[in-house]
């Protein structure tokens, strides 16, 4: 039978990589406010310490750690601290990521190294980490911040298109090996964000025109928008939520119908 509480996280532990701003942040609030005790991690202690006091500005009492999610000792000793600190985590939300948009026949083999590292080894050894316990306990969730890019290509993202592709795959088989001990491994896939990594390419021109890209977008999307990362609030509360226990090795897609839409015809 229905009920709100199947979207409460009252005493569950989530751990949110690279939650320090943007979507990791945004996630990471939404999962507080429903309830659940926050982790987050970066490789920076000046970021770290951005973090931590923007949580506290809304009332979030988060605890961060400095790890690279690419090194399994630093993710071992992370995951070693929070369970002292806040207790085995319940769920686990694969945010941290970095895009390098370098046309693939000037990239080099370690910039695209580099993004396989973090966008797709990373999540993998985070989930590594977690799972054990939460076999352990009985149930987990797992939320991995895939793309739309984990379903098209574009100029200049060949290291990220690959890693965010793999990212998916890597969902579906988290989700079929270890389903059974009631782990649900999905993704979410935005579609363009507003942050302020994106923010040159929504500035206004002189002339008052929209900026090229922006126009893009806008025309791409049947919402006729850029998302903002509350837009993906609601999504991660309920695949963190027992709301999903049912869901496993779905992609959501929060891209205002970018995927579902073909464009429109020039006139």
């Amino acid at each position: 039978m229905f009920s709100q509480e199947m979207f409460s996280l009252e005493g569950k532990v989530a751990l949110v990589t690279g939650g320090t701003y943007g979507i990791g942040f945004a996630i990471a609030s939404a999962l507080a406010k429903a309830g659940a005790k926050i982790a987050f991690n970066d490789r920076n202690e000046e970021k770290l310490a951005e973090g931590i006091a923007n949580y506290k500005k809304i009332g979030i009492e988060a605890k961060g750690y400095i790890c690279d999610v690419t090194k399994e000792e630093e993710v071992s000793k992370m995951i070693e601290s929070i369970e002292k600190e806040l207790g085995t985590i319940d769920i686990l939300v694969n945010n941290a990521g970095i895009i390098k948009r370098i046309p693939m026949t000037e990239m080099s083999a370690a910039d695209f190294r580099k993004v396989i590292d973090i966008d797709l080894n990373g999540p993998f050894i985070m989930a590594k980490a977690v799972i054990p316990s939460m076999i352990k306990k009985g149930h987990g969730k797992i939320i991995n911040i895939c793309s739309m890019m984990s379903e098209l290509g574009r100029e200049t993202v060949s290291a990220y298109a690959a890693a965010k592709g793999g990212l998916k795959m890597l969902t579906k088989n988290i989700a079929s090996e270890y389903g059974e001990f009631n782990i649900q491994c999905n993704g979410i896939g935005p579609g363009y964000i507003a942050t302020p990594q994106t923010a040159p390419l929504r500035e206004i021109q002189p002339d008052g025109s929209r900026h090229p890209f922006d126009q893009f977008i806008i025309a791409k999307t049947p919402a006729a928008r850029w998302g903002n990362p509350e837009d993906l609030q609601g999504p991660a509360v309920f695949l963190a939520s027992d709301a999903s226990n049912f869901v496993n090795g779905h992609i959501l897609y929060v891209d205002g119908g970018i995927l579902a839409y073909i464009g429109k015809q020039p006139k």
